[in-house]
């Protein structure tokens, strides 16, 4: 099997499919099983599989089994090598993410505070948080408004209500 693809010799996408509460996920990576990205149905965003792609369960069998624990209640905190695209003030924003602690929850404001940057930059870092390819393994489901609502979610705000059900937030 040849992790080249055969038109432009850029490494192949590889992906897995995983069923859970949330519907079917589209985990993608490389040929390492390294994740950049996972996706629910109908995601603003989100992928879905392209031609040339590698199907390989094995390969990402160890994000299969966390993601299972997860919504099993059994896992609280993924310890799976992420490796998204995107830019540097993205990933910042990413990184603070995977701060948030399962259970809890943190506002925009607070995650520009984190990564050092201004009130102003509530916005940037709201599309930031949208744009985060890996949901559920990078926790931009934690994220709410400040006045303690329910903002948006790329994956849809029932499963943001699933989620933060499933932690115990609400």
């Amino acid at each position: 099997m040849s992790t080249m693809t055969d038109m432009n010799d850029t490494p192949a996408v590889h992906y897995a499919v995983f069923g859970s509460p949330l519907g079917e996920l589209l985990v993608t990576g490389d040929a390492h099983g390294v994740l950049t990205s996972l996706s629910v149905p109908g995601q603003k965003g989100g992928r879905s599989v392209g031609a040339g792609w590698v199907r390989d369960q094995r390969l990402f069998a160890e994000a299969g089994r966390q993601l299972d624990a997860y919504f099993a209640g059994e896992l609280k905190d993924f310890t799976l090598e992420l490796r998204p695209e995107g830019t540097e003030f993205r990933r910042r924003v990413w990184d603070a993410l995977d701060a948030v602690p399962y259970g809890a929850t943190t506002t925009y404001g607070e995650v520009a505070a984190r990564i050092g940057a201004s009130r102003a930059a509530v916005r940037a870092v709201g599309g930031a948080v949208g744009a985060n390819p890996l949901l559920v393994l990078r926790p931009c489901h934690r994220v709410i408004g400040a006045d303690g609502s329910l903002t948006g979610y790329a994956g849809g705000l029932e499963r943001k209500v699933q989620l933060l059900t499933l932690e115990g937030c609400i």
